[in-house]
Protein backbone atom coordinates (compact mmCIF):
# COMPACT_ATOMS: atom_id res chain seq x y z
CA UNK A 1 0.00 0.00 0.00
CA UNK A 2 2.73 2.66 0.95
CA UNK A 3 4.02 1.95 -2.45
CA UNK A 4 1.16 2.28 -4.09
CA UNK A 5 0.59 5.63 -2.12
CA UNK A 6 4.35 6.78 -3.39
CA UNK A 7 3.66 6.04 -6.74
CA UNK A 8 0.55 8.03 -6.58
CA UNK A 9 2.92 10.91 -5.02
CA UNK A 10 5.09 10.91 -7.74
CA UNK A 11 2.52 11.00 -10.23
CA UNK A 12 1.33 13.74 -9.33
CA UNK A 13 4.15 15.56 -8.74
CA UNK A 14 5.21 14.51 -12.31
CA UNK A 15 2.09 16.26 -12.92
CA UNK A 16 2.21 19.44 -11.10
CA UNK A 17 5.63 20.23 -12.98
CA UNK A 18 4.24 19.53 -16.70
CA UNK A 19 1.35 21.57 -16.21
CA UNK A 20 3.71 24.64 -14.75
CA UNK A 21 6.08 24.00 -17.53
CA UNK A 22 3.00 24.44 -20.12
CA UNK A 23 1.98 27.96 -18.26
CA UNK A 24 1.34 30.13 -21.42
CA UNK A 25 3.97 33.11 -21.65
CA UNK A 26 6.98 30.63 -19.75
CA UNK A 27 7.76 28.17 -22.19
CA UNK A 28 10.72 30.32 -23.67
CA UNK A 29 11.39 32.06 -20.58
CA UNK A 30 14.64 30.56 -19.66
CA UNK A 31 15.88 31.56 -23.17
CA UNK A 32 14.76 34.73 -22.61
CA UNK A 33 17.12 35.47 -19.73
CA UNK A 34 19.95 33.96 -21.36
CA UNK A 35 19.47 36.44 -23.94
CA UNK A 36 19.36 39.26 -21.53
CA UNK A 37 22.26 37.88 -20.03
CA UNK A 38 24.68 37.25 -22.64
CA UNK A 39 23.55 39.34 -25.87
CA UNK A 40 21.57 42.56 -24.70
CA UNK A 41 24.68 44.39 -24.90
CA UNK A 42 25.19 43.46 -28.80
CA UNK A 43 21.65 43.68 -29.47
CA UNK A 44 20.24 47.30 -28.00
CA UNK A 45 19.99 50.77 -29.94
CA UNK A 46 22.05 52.70 -31.39
CA UNK A 47 22.37 50.35 -34.64
CA UNK A 48 26.06 51.07 -34.64
CA UNK A 49 28.57 50.44 -34.06
CA UNK A 50 27.94 46.13 -34.68
CA UNK A 51 29.57 44.25 -32.33
CA UNK A 52 31.02 41.01 -32.86
CA UNK A 53 29.10 39.14 -29.92
CA UNK A 54 30.74 36.42 -27.34
CA UNK A 55 31.29 32.84 -27.67
CA UNK A 56 28.23 32.56 -25.22
CA UNK A 57 26.18 34.69 -26.58
CA UNK A 58 26.28 32.71 -29.66
CA UNK A 59 25.88 29.21 -27.68
CA UNK A 60 22.23 31.14 -26.38
CA UNK A 61 21.52 31.42 -29.91
CA UNK A 62 22.05 27.73 -30.65
CA UNK A 63 20.10 26.67 -28.32
CA UNK A 64 17.21 28.85 -28.23
CA UNK A 65 13.65 28.67 -29.22
CA UNK A 66 14.01 30.95 -31.73
CA UNK A 67 10.33 31.20 -32.90
CA UNK A 68 8.94 31.26 -29.42
CA UNK A 69 11.26 34.13 -28.28
CA UNK A 70 10.12 36.56 -31.63
CA UNK A 71 6.50 35.47 -30.58
CA UNK A 72 6.79 37.06 -26.59
CA UNK A 73 8.81 40.53 -28.93
CA UNK A 74 6.06 43.19 -28.43
CA UNK A 75 6.92 47.00 -29.35
CA UNK A 76 8.38 48.01 -26.09
CA UNK A 77 10.82 45.76 -26.47
CA UNK A 78 11.75 47.09 -30.08
CA UNK A 79 12.65 50.07 -28.36
CA UNK A 80 15.22 48.66 -26.61
CA UNK A 81 16.48 45.61 -28.80
CA UNK A 82 17.88 47.31 -32.52
CA UNK A 83 16.19 44.34 -34.69
CA UNK A 84 19.25 45.10 -37.16
CA UNK A 85 22.09 43.85 -34.71
CA UNK A 86 19.80 41.44 -33.13
CA UNK A 87 19.98 40.07 -36.74
CA UNK A 88 23.69 40.08 -37.18
CA UNK A 89 24.36 38.43 -33.94
CA UNK A 90 21.98 35.92 -35.42
CA UNK A 91 24.31 35.83 -38.83
CA UNK A 92 27.37 35.48 -36.77
CA UNK A 93 26.46 32.69 -34.47
CA UNK A 94 25.14 31.21 -37.76
CA UNK A 95 21.89 30.67 -37.25
CA UNK A 96 20.20 33.48 -39.61
CA UNK A 97 16.78 34.20 -40.32
CA UNK A 98 14.98 33.57 -43.57
CA UNK A 99 14.16 36.63 -45.60
CA UNK A 100 10.30 37.50 -44.56
CA UNK A 101 10.58 36.05 -41.21
CA UNK A 102 8.44 38.07 -38.56
CA UNK A 103 9.74 38.50 -34.82
CA UNK A 104 7.58 40.77 -33.09
CA UNK A 105 6.55 43.67 -35.64
CA UNK A 106 9.67 43.18 -37.73
CA UNK A 107 9.68 41.35 -40.77
CA UNK A 108 13.24 40.33 -42.18
CA UNK A 109 14.27 42.12 -45.32
CA UNK A 110 15.41 40.07 -48.01
CA UNK A 111 18.64 39.57 -48.38
CA UNK A 112 20.88 42.54 -49.53
CA UNK A 113 18.58 45.28 -48.01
Amino acid sequence: MAAKQLGLGLLLILAVVVAAAAVPGQECNKDKLDMIRECKKYEVWPAEPKMEPSPACCAVWQRANIPCLCTHVTKEAEEVWCMEKVLYVANFCKRPFQPGYKCGSYTVPPLGQ
